[in-house]
């Protein structure tokens, strides 16, 4: 039976003894396997014994190989006699003084572990409420969307561009006398009074009209993204190719008609708040969940292993670079525009990824403080409902899905529908406290 030697904080140490007669017997494999790679003057090529090349080549020369096929073996099975959750790769060591290969080999190994939680308060925390009505003011920016998409374009020729004018201009940027990367464009299209470029430029433009040719003087601010160019003064050479502005359609039944399944107005507002409505529902639904699970992760003791953290990060950049890919664009690009080489990128992303870490460590411990269990029922229906949704319509395709999932990812699937039980629960359990009077308690406590 494995015993742990020794605990520091979330890293254990413990040996494991891997009899002797299996690593020979994995020595013998691992040499009728590589047999024909070793060279020896005297003897044919795949010919050549076994200890004649321990004797050339080393005693040792197959030893690792046999040790690292069979060491995973009695690793997993440490591990699950310890009932060891661990959270990184395992540092392996042989002490050269005691090793013999013909006895049986200890291993001395250390693991991560994940830490132990101490919850705090969680049932009944309190979160700011979350607002779920569906103004008037948002039905009417999703219509002035609409209106905007159909509206139609007006070049302007007898006077200068004013804000609210869409531009089309060619632009060349320059620092101290010299182009910077992004700093020149040709036919960019522009609304004056957007926003969209940095203070000074959009007003610079007003007041010009077509065919003019001008300079503009600005400076980047303090927090631009780009580290070169924080702070420093730059000349932009503009020409002005075109004025235009947008001459928005009538919002009336006719129009309402021409974009949609609706006859009036009245009816297409009230589809839009429909739709609204079950979106932030949805949306504040996740927002309650976040907020109550930080507050638990506030509440709750732990030591938070740097490794999680660090595995954390790197599954969000990976993620990342997928999705920049499938975009057309390299991560390496994208941290050029930031101004950021890697370390310095992964490095603004650990506060963040330690907050998700801590939220995720708080939500098993609620899982296993609550004893939330999932049977294979509710396994296999979430399976299915999986597959619906990715296989619309496909119902043999839907069946081998499920078919798969319980057979290779049921475990992942109970751990996801456990956790979802514990956050419905913690929701349902948080008091909402509207934004006001939570202040005023604070401020009463200080």
């Amino acid at each position: 039976m494995t015993e742990i030697k020794k605990q520091e904080k979330n890293k254990v140490y413990f040996d494991v003894v891997v009899p002797a007669a299996e690593i020979k017997e994995a020595e013998t494999k691992i040499y009728k396997k590589n047999k024909n790679y070793f060279n020896v003057p005297g003897f044919r090529k795949g010919h050549v014994p076994k200890k004649i090349i321990e004797q050339f080549y080393g005693e040792g020369i197959f030893f690792e190989d046999a040790l690292n096929e069979i060491l995973p073996k009695y690793y997993e099975k440490a591990v699950e006699e310890l009932d060891l959750k661990v959270i990184d790769q395992p540092n392996v060591e042989i002490d050269e003084e005691t090793f013999d290969r013909n006895k049986d080999v200890t291993v001395q190994i250390d693991v991560d572990v994940r830490p132990e939680v101490t919850l705090g308060e969680y049932k009944g925390v309190e979160i700011e409420a979350v607002p779920t009505e569906v103004g008037e003011e948002l039905i009417d920016n999703e219509i002035d969307k609409q209106r905007h998409l159909n509206a139609r374009h007006i070049n302007i020729d007898d006077r200068a561009a004013e804000e609210g004018d869409k531009v089309n201009i060619d632009f060349k940027g320059e620092v101290d006398g010299e182009a910077f990367e992004g700093g020149s464009a040709e036919d960019q299209e522009l609304e004056l009074g957007s926003g969209s470029f940095i203070p000074g430029f959009e007003e610079g433009i007003v007041g010009h009209e077509v065919g003019d040719e001008f300079d503009i003087d600005v400076t980047f601010p303090e927090d631009y993204f780009s580290e070169d160019l924080k702070g420093k003064e730059a000349v932009f050479h503009i020409t002005l190719n075109s004025i235009g502005r947008e001459e928005l359609p009538e919002l009336d039944d006719e129009f309402i008609k021409d974009i949609s399944e609706f006859d009036t107005v009245e009816e297409y507002r009230e589809d839009i708040r429909t739709k609204k409505t079950e979106e932030v529902v949805n949306n504040a639904k996740n927002l309650r969940a976040n907020r109550v699970l930080e507050k638990v992760a506030e509440n709750m003791q732990v030591e938070l292993p740097p490794v999680m953290v660090d595995a954390a990060i790197e599954e969000q950049i990976r993620n990342m670079d997928y999705n920049m890919r499938s975009q057309g664009i390299q991560l390496e690009q994208y941290l050029g525009m930031l101004g950021q080489d890697l370390d310095e990128f992964k490095a603004s992303m650990r506060p963040d990824a330690e907050k998700e870490v801590l939220k995720s460590l708080a939500l098993e411990a609620v899982v296993a403080k609550e004893g939330f269990a999932v049977d294979d029922e509710e396994i296999e229906k979430e399976a299915r409902e999986m597959a619906k949704n990715y296989f619309k319509g496909d119902e043999d395709k839907q069946e081998e899905m499920v078919k798969t999932m319980l057979e290779t990812n049921t475990d992942a699937l109970r751990g996801d529908l456990e956790r979802r039980k514990a956050v419905d629960f913690l929701v349902e359990h948080a008091v909402e406290v509207e934004a006001e009077e939570k202040d005023e308690e604070e401020t009463t406590e200080a």
